[in-house]
């Protein structure tokens, strides 16, 4: 299934894409895309209807982040082999975690905020997991149980706050804006294997990264079982799983995001985003 959320901000409904690709509205059956409706029983509910018979959803609404609340918003950093080289960091021995704040999510096709003295704003195309069940010290072997679906996300980052200045990296991670989701939640059994997919993004219409999540040096279910060792994981947290190569302060000469640029981002069967760069007022 592919679910996700349609109006404007703060205010956005749930919805369901049917098999036409046209949206359904999931209000009569949930309340939103969030807590108690990521769990198994709410999903195998909704897998179960008839999406014919829900309302169709007129016009070319704005979808927003395909999850409601997201309790935690945690990232991976150098889960790719590669990308660890390109920055010239050691191969990290254990998963890097760090923190996004929330309310940095945003839609998919909303506008990436330029705010002013970031000027060294970098993109990350990554695959998202999103937890649909409580899971505290969970095995490897069952983690991937807990996980509701996944969805695209881009891990935008204010470099001079993370490399070369204070090294908080929350803090260049987590301005407004710099967490886009979606389009979809693309629940798990569309998704047998997160470990075969493929990930692009295009900067003005150039690739700049390509990658496999086959290369990830920590798995989907490894990372979900060593997070919830230290935190319980509950409903619409949000785990980001690390970029491939390609990013731009790896570049030479770097390539930094500015107002204008157009962002076009893939993951295998997650669909796609469409972001543009606005200098913030």
């Amino acid at each position: 299934m592919k679910l996700l959320r349609y109006g404007e901000f703060g205010q956005e409904k749930p919805g369901i894409l049917d098999a036409g690709g046209l949206i359904r509205d999931l209000s009569g059956i949930v309340e939103d895309i969030a807590g108690k409706a990521l769990g198994r029983e709410s999903l195998s509910r909704i897998k179960g209807l008839d999406l014919e018979a829900l309302p169709l959803v007129k016009g070319q609404p704005r979808i927003g982040a395909p999850v409601g609340v997201v309790p935690k918003f945690l990232g991976i950093g150098l889960n790719y082999r590669d990308h660890a080289e390109e920055t010239g960091m050691p191969i990290p021995e254990i998963p890097i975690v760090f923190a996004k704040a929330s309310s940095c999510v945003s839609g998919p096709y909303d506008p990436v905020l330029a705010p002013k003295g970031f000027e060294r704003m970098d993109f990350e195309v990554e695959l998202a997991v999103v937890i649909g069940t409580r899971a505290k010290n969970v095995a490897k072997a069952d983690a991937l149980s807990f996980v509701a679906g996944y969805a695209i996300c881009n891990d935008v980052s204010e470099r001079s706050l993370q490399v070369g200045g204070p090294g908080e990296w929350i803090k260049a991670k987590s301005h407004d804006s710099f967490g886009p989701l979606g389009p979809w939640l693309v629940t798990t059994e569309e998704i047998p294997d997160p470990q075969r997919l493929d990930l692009t993004l295009d900067l003005n219409g150039a690739r700049m990264q390509t990658g496999l999540t086959s290369t990830m040096i920590f798995g989907v279910a490894e990372l979900v079982s060593y997070i919830s060792k230290y935190m319980t994981l509950v409903p619409g947290d949000v785990i980001t799983t690390g970029t491939p190569p390609g990013v731009g302060m790896a570049r030479k000469p770097r390539v930094f995001l500015k107002p204008g640029d157009e962002l076009r981002l893939t993951v295998s069967g997650l669909g796609e985003q469409r972001l543009k760069v606005v200098a913030e007022d």
